[in-house]
């Protein structure tokens, strides 16, 4: 081995840590990701509880659906 095959050996080899480093930052902000859309999941199954506990009290005083859902909107 010359030494023009230890520098074309190193080279490779900072090429494929770079590569792998860069692999490894991808999965993390991946992972990152997966873990703040489920638990937005959980904030909108919170969401939609508190809604259909909304409808069900406005519907047991003698409205209609969509009335219920209109109040429960925001809607007077």
């Amino acid at each position: 081995m010359g030494k023009d095959s230890k520098k074309k050996c190193r080279s490779k080899k900072g090429l494929m840590l770079a590569f792998g480093i860069t692999t490894l930052g991808a999965r993390v902000i991946s992972a990152i990701s997966l873990a703040a859309i489920a638990l937005s999941f959980c904030t909108i199954k919170k969401e939609a509880k508190v809604f259909n506990e909304c409808i069900e009290e406005i519907r047991n005083t003698g409205k209609s659906n969509s009335d219920a859902v209109h109040f429960c909107n925001g809607g007077t």
